[in-house]
């Protein structure tokens, strides 16, 4: 069976490592899921979520040059909002208005008001970092 990547398969979890899972595929193949690709929240314990010889539903992301299929169980599941554990916190009410401002404007408009924050970002951070330079060198 020749595996194509982009397609959702069902497989069954062979073993668990402390950084993901492997799944054994239809044809006799198997690939790993990252620990990352468990979950849509933050994994630190995989066992919390996987177990040897439970059935998985993954979606197969990519096959490395070396021939190694990666994998992934929350691609594989119909999208939905992140949880994070946190409550959501409000966009403070400057940026909110400036971006309200903004799509109202052209590509052009929007690109030059980008740069212009941009360059002034940067400013601030090379003006920060020479006051810290110049505090070492007077030592």
């Amino acid at each position: 069976m020749e595996l194509t990547v982009g397609t959702i398969y069902d497989g069954k979890v062979t073993g668990i490592t402390k950084f993901g899972a492997f799944v054994a595929l239809p044809g006799g193949k198997s690939g790993m899921v990252h620990i990352s690709e468990v979950a849509n929240t933050y994994v630190e314990d995989i066992k919390q979520y996987l177990a040897e010889g439970q059935e998985v539903k993954v979606k197969l992301i990519a096959i490395d040059p070396q021939g190694r299929i990666n994998l992934s169980i929350k691609k594989a599941e119909p999208p939905r909002e992140r949880t994070t554990g946190r409550p959501r916190q409000a966009v403070p009410a400057p940026v909110r208005s400036t971006l309200q401002k903004t799509n109202d404007l052209s590509f052009e408009d929007k690109l030059k008001h980008f740069m212009q924050s941009s360059e002034s970002k940067i400013s601030d951070i090379r003006a920060y970092s020479d006051r810290r330079s110049s505090r070492k060198r007077g030592r």
